[in-house]
């Protein structure tokens, strides 16, 4: 294809790249920053593919300035970042650690200075371990209250420069991979007792919402992971599962949200308390979601501690992540979630990336690929008649994949993890002309 994607995107359409802090940041036991959930997580024998942490990560804390001219050149509309709640709050609560908020003053005012629209995430899974060890960190509502405190600090401190706003990344993936299967950290297995951390980290993000509400905030949204669910087979165990994982994975988490209710099916394992689904439903002004492919389901043989198995989708070609390039699951998405929710405020892609493993001087036409077919499939939502009114890459450069380590690279940027050099792969230049050629039509 000789046109590159966006054309027919809408004059305000927002490009923009993701990053997290645990994996980029490092600095992990440096000014004032307490250890959170990961940091214990990582220290596990057995845990990380590779046996790393992020305690080095890319050393954004100290590249700061590097990395905000890596964004400029490359043109970007939008960034959206995490913060180190540990960072700014070394024990989850109480005393602020005034060298962590000074860090993002500086972020923040680097992309302000650059023409780059801030977006930032209160909560990319890295608990204060004091708050796990406290009282089981999401398993229990105190996390929740204590993170609408941390929003209101950072809402007090930056909702005057800060554009958007997303509190809490995936909630769906921290609490399966993280409480259910044990697969992240904390590392629990708990399978459904899980399911009460995911309603603590929704009521975090209503109190949050409500937070940043108070202190100015005037673009509050979600960033949450969704994915079609297709039944492995068409029998009718395997479709009756896929049922169950769409909504446990899709609806339990954008329904409380934007309808103000648990689906019935799963409603009663769901904590919930007078007033909690007000606050959860409290209104936000876009709702974020992260699309990297969709998902097989069938179901698990009978005694099975947990009752659904998700087969490799094959068919497709794989990213070196080994998932399935599916970029029409792109449209699927937005049109399910669509009609799910006709007044759902606009829809932003808030992650959407692959992992391929290239050097510099490799070339990079997988990813240009991916990232340019899964494009084209924004634009025919946007033609549907779909408001969507941002794609955020993932990710800006190489990083820390959790329980992988160091093992697979999302970056359009390549990081050397002995130098910390930073090297733009291919898919950054494309990426940049994509960007540019949307702004000359502006």
């Amino acid at each position: 294809m000789s046109e590159l994607p966006g054309t027919s995107l809408p004059t305000g359409f927002r490009f923009g790249a993701s990053t997290a802090a645990y994996q980029i940041e490092g600095a992990a036991a440096e000014d004032g920053r307490g250890p959170s959930v990961w940091d214990t997580f990582c220290a596990e024998p057995g845990r990380i593919v590779d046996d790393s942490s992020g305690e080095v990560a890319c050393d954004h804390y100290h590249r700061l300035d590097e990395d905000l001219e890596l964004m400029a050149r490359l043109g970007l509309d939008a960034y959206r970042f995490s913060i180190s709640w540990s960072r700014v709050l070394p024990t989850g609560s109480g005393d602020i650690n005034q060298k962590g908020l000074d860090f993002y003053d500086r972020l923040v005012d680097g992309l302000l200075e650059r023409g780059i629209a801030p977006m930032a995430t209160l909560f990319h899974w890295d608990t204060p371990q004091v708050l796990q060890d406290a009282h089981g960190g999401w398993l229990s509502r105190k996390t929740a209250q204590r993170f609408g405190e941390y929003a209101a600090v950072m809402g007090e401190r930056l909702a005057d420069r800060v554009a958007h706003w997303c509190p809490v990344n995936e909630p769906n993936v921290v609490t399966v991979l993280g409480h259910a299967l044990g697969m992240h950290a904390p590392g629990e297995a708990l399978v459904f007792d899980a399911l009460p951390a995911g309603h603590h980290l929704l009521l975090g993000h209503g109190l949050a919402v409500q937070a940043l509400r108070a202190a100015g905030a005037t673009s509050i949204g979600t960033a949450t992971n969704h994915m079609p669910v297709w039944p492995a087979t068409d029998s009718e165990g395997d479709v009756a599962t896929a049922g169950l994982l769409d909504t446990l994975w899709n609806h339990s988490f954008a329904d409380p949200v934007l309808l103000g209710s648990y689906p019935e099916d799963l409603a009663a394992l769901f904590p919930v308390q007078d007033g909690d689904l007000e606050v959860i439903s409290t209104p936000v002004d876009f709702y974020g979601l992260n699309y990297y492919n969709p998902t097989a389901a069938a179901a698990a043989p009978a005694g099975s501690a947990n009752p659904i198995e998700q087969p490799p989708i094959t068919g497709y070609p794989t990213t070196d992540f080994g998932w399935p390039v599916v970029p029409d699951g792109l449209h699927e998405l937005l049109t399910s979630l669509h009609q799910r929710y006709p007044e759902h405020p606009p829809f932003v892609i808030t992650e959407n990336g692959a992992s391929y493993n290239t050097a510099p001087g490799d070339g990079d036409a997988d990813r240009i690929a991916y990232l340019d077919l899964h494009l084209r499939q924004v634009e025919r939502a946007v033609a549907d008649g779909i408001d969507v009114a941002g794609y955020y890459c993932w990710s800006l450069m190489d990083n820390f994949e959790w329980a992988e380590g160091y093992t697979q690279r999302f970056g359009l940027v390549h990081v050397d993890y002995d130098t910390l050099v930073r090297t733009p792969r291919d898919s950054f230049d494309w990426y940049a002309s994509v960007i540019a050629d949307h702004k000359s039509r502006r």
